[in-house]
């Protein structure tokens, strides 16, 4: 099974690297295709750090002596790069999501398309699950999640169907919580509605978009004056914070302002982001929503 196909590889590549000899950062090395790209334009001099929580995350593939693994969370970058003696990089890049191979393996619990067990953990030694957030949530706390990482119609629906469903029986696998949802979930729109459920679950299950935020922030003092901070996202929610930090120096989208009204902010973000092709969507339909969003450190 192939881990994942790479989404515009050539075209975050080339917005990354700006000198052979240089230091990068590939905080989500998945299946390992855009760091092999990466080393593949840097020197000898030039060296690749990767970052991936997933113990299934294929390090081994990759033998070049300038390229160096870390099994951990992007969000202990700042600490796991100065455990290596390294204050600045020349650039950082992060393709956001989950990765192909999770989705297509059954007993990660990821997808709906497959009986498996509730689990969506990127890190599978964690405790926190599918499970766990499904049958043990508080209705409120189950609304919320629904509500602002799954953007649903109808989160209350939703909610109460989970609640009468566990009160029988726990909720074990995914095609026991797709019953357990069926009367919420509208006809004739089914697949498009699963995935905004799913993708709610998996975003609190790995709390994305809280280490999202704690990645962004770390990577402004990590960056070397006129170093690429490049990041690939798959949904509107991270999409806008990522917008909002590269613009505004912030996940809110404030502007912050000197007393000549100059914008303050710490980079530089091309204005509009890279879409893939139509023929790179037919190749490997998961990046039709892909975006690339790029700055650079000012």
């Amino acid at each position: 099974m192939s881990y994942h196909v790479p989404v515009l590889l050539k075209e975050s590549v080339q917005a990354l690297v700006n000198t052979p000899d240089g230091l990068y950062v590939d905080a989500t090395f998945g299946g390992g295709g855009h760091s092999k790209a990466i080393l593949s334009t840097l020197s000898n001099k030039g060296k690749l750090i990767a970052f991936d929580q997933d113990k299934d995350a294929p390090f081994e593939n990759i033998t070049q002596p300038n390229f160096y693994a870390l099994r951990d969370n992007f969000a202990t970058i700042t600490s796991a790069l100065h455990s290596l003696n390294i204050k600045l990089v020349d650039g950082i890049f992060a393709d956001l999501g989950v990765s192909s191979y999770q989705l297509d393996t059954a007993e990660r619990g990821f997808s709906y398309r497959f009986d498996a067990p509730l689990d969506m953990r990127m890190n599978t030694s964690q405790e926190l699950s599918a499970y766990t957030v499904i049958n043990t949530y508080t209705q409120e706390n189950l609304y919320t999640l629904f509500k602002l990482y799954g953007e649903v119609h109808n989160p209350k629906n939703l909610t109460d169907c989970i609640i009468q469903a566990r009160k029988l029986n726990p909720i074990k696998t995914t095609f026991q919580f797709l019953e357990a949802i069926k009367k919420a979930t509208p006809k004739y729109k089914e697949y498009s509605y699963y995935a905004q459920v799913f993708q709610a679950v998996r975003i609190e299950v790995n709390q994305e978009l809280k280490y999202l935020e704690s990645f962004l922030q770390q990577s402004i003092t990590l960056l070397k004056p006129t170093g690429k901070l490049v990041i690939l996202t798959y949904h509107s929610l991270e999409d806008r914070i990522v917008k909002n930090f590269m613009q505004y120096g912030n996940i809110e989208g404030t502007p912050h302002k000197d007393m000549y009204g100059n914008l303050i902010r710490p980079l530089l973000p091309v204005k509009k982001p890279v879409l893939p092709t139509p023929q790179e969507i037919e190749v490997n339909p998961r990046a039709r929503s892909a975006k690339l969003r790029i700055a650079e450190k000012i």
